[in-house]
């Protein structure tokens, strides 16, 4: 009996033996299994953070350059402005100034240039309208005076049509009077006549 049961218990030792190798290398296993996970772990943190950190850049660049921009555009702004200011400074003052060409060349027209008296009368109110047109066409100020011209609503303001087989349709007849441009603006239409088509 006792020799039957040194062979068993020599079998239950080494299945013991076995069993317990077999729960190391899964011990083994495991661990290895849990050391190579944490890698894969922090690597796919580090991606988001990467990632999170790449997104903030790519936020802060398309600020940056709507910033600039924006300066771009307000230094844009403000020098269309200065050069809007130095073209038009005298755009009210012009104004004014119209009123006393209309009255030199009304002037013009009521006198006489047959009587010698009104005739020299009549040259100095011409050289002193001469001399402040010139003056006033060097700070940008341009007649416009488009007798025999076609009609421009843009330019040309009309006070009445008459009929006239001379002159093709829509052309200036008469300028009651002149209009002004300010450095290419309007600052005061034409009044004219126009023609139109004889019934």
């Amino acid at each position: 009996m006792s020799d039957k049961s040194q062979p068993e218990q020599k079998e239950q030792e080494t299945k013991v033996e076995s069993a317990d190798e077999q729960v190391l290398d899964a011990t083994t296993e495991v661990e290895g299994s849990a050391e190579t996970a944490e890698p894969e772990l922090d690597n796919e943190s580090l991606q988001q953070e990467v990632t999170a950190l790449r997104a903030e850049v790519q936020a802060e660049r398309d600020k940056a350059l709507r910033v600039a921009a924006e300066a771009e555009n307000i230094r844009r702004r403000a020098a269309q402005e200065v050069e809007k200011a130095r073209n038009f400074a005298l755009e009210k003052f012009a104004g004014e100034l119209l009123a006393v060409i209309d009255n030199l060349e009304r002037a013009l027209q009521t006198i006489d240039r047959e009587d010698s008296a009104q005739a020299n009368l009549a040259e100095g109110i011409e050289m002193t309208h001469k001399g402040f047109i010139q003056t006033i066409e060097k700070f940008g100020l341009e007649v416009v005076n488009p007798e025999g011209q076609p009609f421009n609503p843009q330019l040309h303001e009309a006070m009445g049509m008459q009929e006239n087989a001379d002159l093709p349709p829509n052309t200036v007849m008469h300028v009651m009077q002149k209009g002004y441009l300010l450095n290419g603006r309007l600052l005061r239409p034409a009044m004219v006549m126009v023609s139109r088509a004889a019934g």
